[in-house]
Formats: C-alpha cells, structure tokens, sequence
C-alpha cells in the first residue's frame, strides 16, 4: 500500500511540474536602447528549442518557450541580445552598434518616394490615377474623359500599377530576408541565395500567413530543394 501511494505520489509530481515546465506563449515588446522607439524585423530565437519568429512593425513578437529559456534578439546594426525568460511578458532593449568614421543619412523610404511622384502627377491635372469613377463623367464630363484618354492620366495608372507591385515587393522583403532565411534553415552564404531564388513567397501568401506559417513553408520547400539538388530550381515549387 506504502508502494503504491509513493509511485502514485511521484506520478502526481511529475505531472505537476510538466504542467510547470510546459512551453507557453511568451509576448514581448522590442525597444532601442535608451529610447522609446520600437524596433521591427528583429529575429527572435528561443536557443533551446530552435524555435525562430520575427518582431513586427510596433516591436512586438510571440514565441513559444519556458520560464528559463534563452532567447537572442538579433538585428542588422544592433547589439545581439540574450535574455532569459523569466515571465510571459517581456521587455527588450538592444543597444546600437557604434559606427566610427561615418555619418548614415536617412533619406526618404520607398513608400514616400512613390508618394510623392503621384503627387507630381496630380499636380499635372490627373486625379484617379487614369481610374475615373463612373460618376466624374456626370459631375464633370470633361475631366473624365481626360482621365481615360489622356497621355498624363494613362502614364500615372501605369506608375500607379507599378507603385503597387513596388510597394508588395518591398513588405515581401522585410519578412523574406536573407538574415530570417539563414536563421530558418542554416544554410550558408552562398547557398541561402541560391534557395531564395528558387523559393520567394507572394505578397498574396504573406498576407494570409503568421511567421510560423511562413517558417514552416520555408522548411518544407528547403527540403524539397535538398531532395532534388542542382535540379531544384529547374522543378515546380511546392504550394
């Protein structure tokens, strides 16, 4: 009787403490050091599990670990940083690398760029992008009709559409980069190019997945590239 009470004992703490120890879902905000600024693309690794998520564009990130688990945040320009789990909620510091020598000069993002060429375009008398809508032809008749045959309006949709296909490219770069591929599949210089050439999502994917879907996408189409070598470019990419 003494025997079984100890096992059923010992069963009873064992599932107590695999209750304890199980992994959860630990959030936590990404700042510069010293500052309030958040800071996006940032490469979380749990060091223990492998697991790999990415900060988004307010800093935040989510990433299954225990309570002792090493996380590392990386990102271009800044300090790694090593932080045991020590709560579901964590805060993050990192620290900017100091670049002697040089000045960095921060110029306008893609997004203002584009912006500001349609806005040049408006300037020129073009409203809807060579789209009017069905009503500018009953409120003004001319400017619709400006709008769909004009020279200006016709060059203005066709930097519009390309503007478009720019601004996809761009947000399919910050999640599919070279850094978060490398972390993802371990491949070295060299051959993280070559799988990234084969192997890039769609901005239509990106925006149904989460980062686990997307590493696990890259994992499954990294295997199929090992099974097939050379030849995998050559073939059909799995979906």
């Amino acid at each position: 009787m003494y025997l079984k009470r100890t096992i059923s004992g010992l069963l009873t703490l064992l599932c107590l403490i695999s209750v304890v120890y199980a992994q959860q879902t630990i959030k936590g905000t990404v700042y510069r050091k010293i500052s309030s600024e958040r800071l996006s693309q940032v490469l979380v690794t749990n060091l223990h599990t492998k697991a790999i998520m990415m900060s988004d564009e307010l800093g935040g990130f989510t990433i299954k670990a225990t309570i002792g688990d090493t996380l590392v945040f990386d990102k271009n320009e800044y300090t790694p940083q090593r932080q045991i789990v020590t709560g579901y909620d964590m805060v993050v510091y990192m620290q900017p690398e100091i670049q002697l020598g040089g000045v960095t000069i921060k110029g306008q993002t893609k997004k203002q760029e584009l912006n500001e060429i349609m806005s040049d375009y408006r300037k020129q008398g073009t409203f809807y992008n060579g789209k009017p809508p069905a009503l500018s032809f009953l409120t003004s008749p001319l400017t619709g009709i400006y709008e769909l045959f004009g020279k200006t309006p016709g060059r203005a949709k066709k930097f519009a559409q390309y503007t478009k296909m720019e601004l996809e490219a761009t947000e399919v770069d910050r999640r599919y980069n070279k850094s978060f591929v490398k972390r993802v599949t371990g491949l070295n210089d060299s051959t993280v190019v070559k799988f990234m050439q084969y192997y890039r999502p769609t901005y239509d994917d990106l925006k149904l997945w989460n980062d686990y879907d997307l590493i696990n996408h890259i994992k499954s189409q990294l295997e199929y590239y090992r099974k097939n070598g050379e030849q995998a470019d050559k073939l059909e990419k799995l979906y």
